[in-house]
């Protein structure tokens, strides 16, 4: 895998999740607006969280570690995903 690739997918994931959220909002109005700015708030900080990852200096073998970082973006950025749908399916808890 290209470093330069998975930084692009980082983007891309992440951007399209806040994309997903915003357009929610500008539909909905209301309590939900405070928990999807959370969710945003949270998807920022995976973005920056990964992109630290990305760029640091890897001891041993990168494609294994890239490979970790890779299912840790796929994870997270499903996890966050599941917190909008319930959002979004009103089943969020108040927001901590």
């Amino acid at each position: 895998m290209n470093l330069r690739d998975f930084k692009k997918d980082i983007e891309y994931f992440v951007g399209e999740f806040i994309d997903d959220c915003t357009t929610f909002l500008s539909v909905k109005k209301g309590a939900e607006a405070e928990k999807v700015s959370v969710l945003i708030e949270e998807s920022i900080d995976l973005y920056n969280d990964l992109k630290d990852k990305a760029n640091a200096k890897v001891e041993g073998p990168k494609g294994q570690y890239f490979q970790q970082l890779r299912s840790e973006m796929t994870d997270s950025i499903d996890a966050l995903y599941s917190k909008l749908s319930d959002i979004i399916a009103g089943k969020a808890q108040s927001a901590e």
